[in-house]
């Protein structure tokens, strides 16, 4: 059954070849995304400023998510492989779990902004309007978004 779709070629559309803007447009690309998640996060901490409609300490979510964001794209795909580091105390082990570590904390802020959402805003209904809990899951969702475009979206070959 393998190799079924092997003959089939799919035309790329000659706007779509982006090739030495590849990397710019990625970067840019996330650039908007992680400042979309804050700025919506900033919005909803701005128009509830009260504890009684959004708890200050769901703020830590974004945080976490921001720190993963570094941890995922402070390592190159060639120290993952191996290819252009293997000095250090640790070498190429400490690259994989370091991006695993921060993909971990990038799903862990996601899962906790998805639990503030429909913990106490959606399910509970603790608070009146749920736009604050909906402002927290956004913004995890961007910034992981921002963290997956700009380590997958941007290639090596351009750095060489």
């Amino acid at each position: 059954m393998s190799g079924c779709l092997d003959g089939i070629e799919c035309q790329r559309p000659e706007w779509c070849e982006l090739g030495e803007r590849r990397n710019a447009m990625a970067s840019v690309a996330a650039g908007i995304l992680f400042f979309g998640g804050w700025w919506v996060a900033i919005d909803a901490a701005a128009k509830y400023p009260s504890e009684n409609d959004l708890i200050h300490a769901y703020h830590v979510c974004g945080v976490v998510s921001t720190i993963a964001f570094f941890m995922i794209n402070a390592v190159s795909a060639g120290q993952v492989r191996g290819d252009s580091y293997n000095t250090g105390c640790i070498g190429q082990t400490g690259a994989r779990i370091w991006l695993f570590v921060g993909f971990l904390l990038a799903f862990a802020g996601l899962i906790a902004a998805s639990w503030i959402l429909f913990g106490p805003y959606v399910v509970n209904k603790v608070f009146k309007d749920p736009y604050p809990g909906v402002a927290i899951f956004l913004q995890n969702f961007l910034i992981f978004l921002s963290g997956l475009v700009f380590k997958f979206g941007r290639t090596e070959e351009l750095w060489e």
